[in-house]
């Protein structure tokens, strides 16, 4: 009689085939749970069966409350982990920051095979969960801890601030650093460097300011006695990008120049929190920046303040309006004619338009207010405002790559 075992949490099971008297056809195999036997299977049901067991005992001790499915399969670590070699991350930062490498993927990119902002912004959200998995701090939430799950907290972002000087390329391994920090006495900041690995010239930045919601209630929490002993041993004194008085955001209304309306979300929309994920919110917003635009020129920063979630059932409108600086207008669509005088002085449009006089005014950069609300209330409530600057598209990183 042969014997296997499968040792699962809590529970042993054991199966025995019977030779005797019997081709391979009619083997039967016993199993046995725990020294009860529990019935038999053909040699050709064996596995099929086996597989059902195991998933029958894992949702049996699961429902008993001695263990949770998704954290035998996901494994989620309940101690402060330094290395974690399937997600190429590191512990730094005198064991409080956070470091990952990545490989850009192929769709990650856009046409011209850079990647996009929308993978950029992913790939912050992606490092910071995974910052929280490293600390060993990780529930079964979306980047909450311990003390958050049980107090029915979540996160929830306020404000993000990404600068953006090079994109990087498809195959091209990044760096990206991330680490957290007190804001306010209620608030958390996040911030980030993504960084090439080859040369080590820093390609994008990011902060952001995280607070506090009840997942019930949808109302914004202080932060618990418990949460915050969690989480301020993490904090460090250090910003990716220094907003010493953030500019606010002025408030667009129906008389914007490019709207888009009628934005219904998709199932595939909503995160793991059962709203809107913010990566969609950006690629509203930046459907409505003109075509001319996205084609020559490339989004250097973007700064976003969130108002209020946006469900499943929302309908959004999003509403963009250009900062008309006088001479940073869109050079590519003056004409000739229209370059005339400039403080007095009469110009030539070829010397104008080759960049002799653009580099004195801020290298043609073009800048957009942007606001997302919820279409056809009375109220227009607010789902986020963003200021988008564009600077002109570089065929050639300006430094060495070796």
């Amino acid at each position: 009689m042969a014997s296997f075992s499968c040792p699962a949490p809590y529970f042993v099971v054991r199966c025995s085939t019977a030779k005797e008297g019997s081709d391979s056809s009619h083997k039967q195999r016993y199993i046995k749970l725990n020294g009860v036997n529990i019935g038999s299977v053909s040699e050709a049901d064996f596995l099929t069966q086996s597989a059902r067991a195991s998933r029958t005992l894992l949702a049996s001790v699961a429902a008993n409350g001695c263990v949770i499915e998704e954290d035998v399969r996901l494994k989620i670590p309940t101690k402060k982990q330094l290395v974690d070699p399937h997600r190429q991350g590191l512990i730094i930062e005198g064991g409080v920051g956070y470091r990952q490498t990545v490989v850009i993927r192929s769709y990650e990119v856009g046409p011209d095979k850079t990647a996009t902002l929308e993978s950029v912004m992913n790939l912050l959200q992606e490092t910071a969960l995974n910052h929280v998995w490293m600390s060993g701090l990780l529930s079964n939430g979306f980047g909450a801890t311990h003390g958050m799950m049980k107090n029915n907290l979540i996160w929830v972002v306020s404000r993000m601030n990404v600068e953006v000087d090079h994109y990087p390329i498809w195959g091209e391994i990044v760096e990206i650093d991330t680490w957290v920090g007190a804001s306010g006495k209620n608030g958390m900041r996040r911030d980030w460097l993504i960084r090439s690995q080859a040369t080590g010239h820093v390609y994008a930045r990011g902060t952001s300011t995280w607070v506090m919601m009840n997942q019930e209630t949808r109302r914004l929490s202080k932060i618990p006695e418990e949460v915050r002993a969690e989480i301020s041993p993490w904090f460090i004194e250090k910003q990716a990008i220094k907003e010493d008085v953030p500019e606010k955001i002025s408030k667009l209304d129906d008389k914007a120049k490019y709207m888009n309306s009628h934005l219904k979300p998709k199932r595939s929309d909503l995160d793991m929190n059962h709203h809107v994920n913010n990566v969609k919110y950006l690629r509203w917003m930046l459907e409505t920046i003109p075509d001319h635009v996205l084609e020559s020129h490339q989004l250097s920063s973007i700064v976003l303040e969130y108002r209020r979630e946006c469900g499943s059932s929302d309908i959004v409108q999003s509403l963009c309006e250009p900062e008309e600086d006088g001479i940073l207008r869109d050079v590519d669509k003056i004409e000739d004619n229209e370059i005339s005088l400039l403080n007095g002085f009469s110009l030539a449009s070829e010397i104008f338009k080759a960049g002799g006089l653009l580099g004195s005014f801020d290298k043609g950069i073009l800048r957009y207010t942007h606001l997302l609300q919820i279409e056809g209330e009375a109220k227009n409530e607010e789902i986020v405002r963003g200021r988008t600057t564009w600077k002109k598209k570089l065929t050639n990183i300006p430094f060495p790559t070796q």
